[in-house]
């Protein structure tokens, strides 16, 4: 490719070095503003921020892979959903891995198992009609892994499926993936009575479980003595990838987690697309990319528990310590139905989180509480910037239809930057009880707000906003009635008001 970009540059005259790598950038297809963003030093610049996607999109590679098949059944798996077809389903991705790559298939009928443990160049394909049942019992997930448990890294048990510093990965197929979450296994240990726990039974609310987590990590306790498992619990998240590169999850339905459900930590070139997440247990995060670059996450259903999708970077010191955004990230054509927010960045965000681009989604519940969903907090820190909302069709929502709020939980000594949020062509149907809430520091404002097209109907209070610096309102309505910015009291009171 590089030598048909000389023959094109050579036939031109001779030009200044800047003007020749521009023509480099354009004709590997980067836009003219991040042309100018790269002549400029990286500043912010005027221009259409959309015209970065094409460019993201381009840079995520979906996993490849021979065209092999490895049925679990030939590996001695029962689809009663009985049989523990665990070393079936493990001796079958060795199998593949071994082979050079290939799809590991699990046939129509129901498969039980512990965790699954994904290996470079293997696609588990789960086929329409089959069913994997995941283990409830918590010595299945032993040994320990290494893992992050809300933005914390730790040894724990196993996420259901894992993979750990591999390659060329997937998970594919119309089947069904199935934790067995539910009051009687896992979700318990949140230590919430609605979630079946019982006054007197263990939690990961007692002494040295996940406050000990905390607190080790905010000491600098290293990775090998944060070890937790049997006697601690704190729930396994579903999938998660680990160190990995490319890695594709589409198509499968997956239901009943202990906790975060898609999760991968520390990714490279990650695509989602097509899945259907129902669960509605304690912290059912739908998807949470986390310190991920070049993700793209589109035509998902989301009906969960928690945040439908939250991008994360780690948790308050820990996060500090590994210092890894997750940026890059394009969600398209997805739909949320219950959750806590729709599209939300945080709260575990002291890694930085920026260039998020989400277009033309649906989201309507009673039960979901607000559409875009900013939380972080001076225990947090961390940079979040460059987040982009447009064509975003709504139909009810709880609390508010915006909320960007540096008042979540903790406090600390870290002070959060929030800047450069654009929400463009937005309708709100029921807006709930705030259309919009920003809420900043007097010492650090939230910066550069800007709405356009944005309509917020049927909600109780028009707007909250205290402390922030450049407002930009074009043509937006709530309840009916024009909202201009200068005509906007933003106020300089400080606290936790209204999320």
């Amino acid at each position: 490719m590089i030598n048909s970009l000389n023959k094109m540059i050579n036939k031109v005259k001779p030009v200044n070095p800047l003007t020749t790598i521009k023509r480099y950038l354009l004709l590997l297809g980067f836009s003219s503003t991040i042309w100018s963003a790269f002549a400029q030093g990286g500043k912010a610049v005027n221009g259409n921020p959309w015209d970065k996607v094409p460019a993201i999109l381009a840079s995520i590679e979906a996993p490849v892979f021979p065209n092999k098949d490895f049925n679990i059944k030939d590996y001695g798996a029962v689809g009663d959903g009985k049989t523990n077809s665990s070393g079936a389903i493990r001796k079958a991705i060795e199998a593949c891995n071994r082979a050079g790559g290939g799809r590991v298939v699990v046939p129509a009928g129901r498969y039980l198992t512990g965790p699954v443990y994904l290996k470079s160049n293997v696609n588990f394909f789960v086929d329409k009609g089959a069913t994997i049942l995941f283990s409830t019992n918590p010595k299945d997930y032993l040994p320990l892994v290494r893992t992050r448990w809300e933005g914390v890294e730790l040894m724990n048990y196993s996420p259901l499926i894992y993979a750990y510093e591999e390659h060329n990965i997937a998970i594919t197929g119309e089947g069904t993936l199935d934790g067995q979450a539910s009051t009687d296994h896992w979700w318990p240990w949140k230590g919430k009575k609605d979630k079946g726990y019982v006054a007197g039974t263990p939690s990961q609310l007692d002494a040295g479980n996940r406050d000990a987590l905390f607190d080790m990590a905010e000491k600098d306790v290293p990775l090998e003595k944060r070890v937790f498992g049997e006697g601690h619990y704190l729930r396994p998240q579903f999938v998660q990838p680990y160190k990995c590169t490319r890695v594709l999850i589409q198509g499968v339905k997956v239901v009943r987690s202990p906790m975060w459900i898609i999760n991968p930590v520390l990714c490279n070139n990650v695509t989602i697309k097509g899945i259907t997440v129902e669960s509605n247990g304690p912290n059912n995060d739908g998807c949470d990319p986390e310190s991920c670059k070049d993700v793209l996450i589109k035509d998902c259903y989301f009906n969960t528990g928690d945040d439908c999708i939250a991008l994360k970077s780690g948790r308050n010191r820990d996060g500090r310590r590994i210092n890894v955004p997750c940026e890059n990230v394009v969600i398209q054509h997805c739909t949320m139905a219950n959750g806590h927010g729709g599209v939300v960045i945080g709260s575990e965000i002291s890694g930085g989180v920026k260039n998020v681009f989400a277009e033309d989604c649906q989201m309507n519940s009673p039960e979901l509480d607000r559409a875009l969903r900013i939380k972080t907090s001076t225990a947090r820190g961390g940079i979040t910037e460059n987040i982009y909302l447009r064509n975003i069709k709504v139909g009810r929502v709880k609390q508010e239809a915006i909320l960007i709020t540096m008042f979540y939980e903790d406090k600390g000594n870290f002070m959060p930057l929030i800047r450069n949020i654009r929400v463009d062509n937005m309708q709100v149907a029921y807006g709930g009880k705030t259309g919009i809430v920003v809420e900043g520091y007097k010492a650090q404002p939230v910066q550069n707000l800007q709405l356009s097209n944005l309509q917020i109907n049927n909600v109780k209070h028009p707007y909250h906003i205290s402390n922030l610096k450049g407002l930009k309102l074009e043509k937006v309505e709530i309840n009916g009635k024009n909202m201009r910015s200068e005509e906007v009291k933003i106020l300089d009171t400080e606290g936790n008001l209204h999320w």
